[in-house]
């Protein structure tokens, strides 16, 4: 029995919904369609979302269209945010509409071209144990497409192991490693 699925979902104020081939969720922050497998039916009643399936072969799309449908009304309602934090001396970046520029201690810039529908804000820069960190706040409707773009930004420079520099989630713990001790030792 799917625990998920079958959970109503409180329908926000300002947000409508009608049901077809897809689930089209609308609302302040924007507008998406959630796909509907065969075998599981959403009705609306009293200001709840109801999610139903056929029998029980339809279990897993059970709860996994029930929780795209939860994500997509919270999103086009209140949004999703994500954290990212650049760590690094020199590691800069800096946003002009759609277009993020990212100096990540390569020799040249790098831009990334933000989807519609996801902002990108850079805050005022802190440190942290002695290495400066530069916090960033991404923003969009829809949790996927966010998801997706942090981790593409992140995979401009990942996290180094050794001197923990690099584009991270925030709150995201790096286990250090311990570098080579050298050649100081006796010879042959």
């Amino acid at each position: 029995m799917s625990r998920v699925g079958n959970k109503p979902i409180p329908l926000p104020k300002g947000v409508k919904i009608s049901v077809g081939e897809q689930l089209q969720v609308e609302g302040p922050k924007g507008k998406l369609a959630v796909p509907i497998p065969p075998g599981i039916k959403i009705q609306q009643e009293n200001g709840v979302v109801q999610i139903a399936r056929d029998g029980d072969e339809h279990a897993a799309l059970h709860g996994l269209t029930r929780a795209l449908a939860a994500n997509a009304i919270n999103g086009v309602a209140t949004g999703f945010t994500k954290r990212l934090e650049i760590v690094g001396i020199g590691y800069r970046a800096d946003v002009k509409g759609h277009v993020a520029t990212f100096t990540l201690g390569y020799s040249h810039p790098i831009e990334v071209l933000l989807p519609d529908g996801v902002t990108m804000t850079v805050d005022k820069p802190f440190s942290v144990g002695g290495h400066p960190t530069l916090p960033i706040l991404l923003s969009s409707y829809d949790k996927q497409l966010l998801g997706q773009v942090a981790a593409n930004i992140r995979a401009l420079r990942k996290p180094d192991p050794y001197k923990n520099k690099g584009i991270r989630y925030a709150g995201e713990v790096l286990r250090k490693k311990v570098g080579k001790t050298g050649a100081t030792g006796a010879k042959a």
